[in-house]
Parts: structure tokens; C-alpha cells; sequence
């Protein structure tokens, strides 16, 4: 049986998963990178503030399809509505974009946060399939898919979700700490929850108290006792 302070951290831990996936997904509608010029360095991969893991990427790891500027406006409106807390708006905007704009993932993504908040998890897991499939340099769209299929009972494919944001990006903090509440609460790994959380907090400067209690509470915990094979020496 979990301990009162491990059901605890499991409330807070959800509190911090709705943070990190809460609001609109990135303004950029993104898309599938467009080639690279013929002898260009490749470009830096997306990183997010480190005291702040909700932050959105601000990079992207190629150049990405042109977008029409009337495209990008219908995009900025529907975020706009959904900021608005105007949410069926938004949602006919964003499938509107989805269905005669497939190849961008901000859309699809959006959506799948809208899914994902009404409890609609398939729907969710969809739409953000669909949203990194189209934006697979998008490590935040990885992230929030992780979370959909931790949501759903999915554990494997989450955690494959969190560590290809994480190879993306390996300063993303948001992923980081998802990968390790998924080890702590799920898989029940604690040394690799233990291991994840240091390193989450190595990319928080500011640092984070709630996540260095559950630090302390993992080195503390004591492992479970091992039954005894055969009879005992008397």
C-alpha cells in the first residue's frame, strides 16, 4: 500500500502535469522541417527555460514549411478564443485549420489539449499523434503526448513519448520531471524516478522544494523486504 505522503505527491504531481500542459500549445503552427540548404550547419535544438518547465520551445530544430500569412492569422485567432476560455469556438477554428492544413501540428495539438482537458482521451491521444507526426522536431508536442498516454494507462508509450522530447531536447525540464513522476508513481523504479528528479532539478536554478522533498523521500524509503527461499538456518 502507498504511504499517505506518496498518494500526496501523486495529487501534487497531477497538479504540475495540468500546469505543464495547461493554456495554448505553441504559437508557431509548425510543420514537417523544410530541407536544409546544401552545406548548412544544422540548427540548434529547442530548449525551454529551466525554471519554468511549462515554457514552450522557442527554437526549432530545422527550418520549418512556410506558412500563409492568412493561415498563421486564422491560427493566432483560435488561440486567441481559446485563451478567451471561449473553447467550442475554438476547437470548430482549429479543426477547421486541421482538416485543410494536415501538415501543420500546432492545429492538431491544440486540439488534443482540448480533448485531453474534457476528458476525452482517445480523442486526445489522436489529435496529438496526429500533431507529432506532422512537427516530429517538436518536443513539446512529445510531451504532451506523454502525458495523454499516462492519462490512458499507456506507460510504455509514455515513457518513449517523454524520452524523445528529452532527445530533442535534453534541457527540457517539463519532460524531464514527466519521465520521473512516471517511474516514481507507475513504473515504480525509484533509483531511475531518484536519478530523473536530481536531474530535473539541476535544470531548475531557481530550484523547486516540492521535488526535493520527494528527492529526500525516495533516498529515505527503505526497499521492500525480500522473501526468505527454502528454510531457514536455525
Amino acid at each position: 500500500m502507498r504511504s499517505a505522503d506518496t498518494l500526496l505527491r501523486a495529487g501534487l504531481l497531477a497538479a504540475l502535469c495540468a500546469l505543464a500542459g495547461c493554456g495554448s500549445l505553441p504559437e508557431a503552427l509548425g510543420g514537417k522541417p523544410a530541407p536544409a540548404p546544401a552545406g548548412a550547419a544544422p540548427a540548434a535544438s529547442p530548449t525551454t527555460t529551466a525554471t519554468n518547465p511549462a515554457a514552450a520551445p522557442v527554437a526549432r530544430a530545422a527550418p520549418t514549411t512556410p506558412v500563409n500569412p492568412s493561415v498563421q492569422r486564422a491560427f493566432d485567432d483560435a488561440l486567441r478564443l481559446l485563451r478567451a476560455g471561449r473553447t467550442d469556438e475554438a476547437e470548430r477554428a482549429l479543426r477547421a485549420l486541421a482538416q485543410s492544413k494536415p501538415e501543420f501540428g500546432g492545429p492538431h495539438a491544440n486540439l488534443g489539449l482540448i480533448h485531453r482537458q474534457a476528458g476525452k482521451l482517445p480523442e486526445a491521444v489522436a489529435e496529438l499523434e496526429r500533431a507529432v507526426q506532422a512537427s516530429p522536431e517538436q518536443p513539446l508536442y512529445l510531451n504532451q503526448l506523454g502525458i495523454a498516454y499516462r492519462q490512458q494507462g499507456q506507460f510504455a508509450k509514455a515513457r518513449e513519448a517523454y524520452e524523445k522530447a528529452m532527445a530533442l531536447d535534453p534541457n527540457y525540464a517539463a519532460a524531464v520531471l514527466n519521465l520521473a513522476v512516471l517511474h516514481d508513481l507507475y513504473l515504480w523504479d525509484g533509483a531511475r524516478a531518484l536519478a530523473l528528479y536530481e536531474r530535473y532539478l539541476a535544470l531548475s536554478p531557481a530550484g523547486d522544494p516540492v521535488v526535493s522533498k520527494w528527492v529526500a523521500d525516495l533516498k529515505n524509503r527503505k526497499p521492500p523486504a525480500v522473501a526468505a527461499s527454502g528454510k531457514e538456518k536455525s
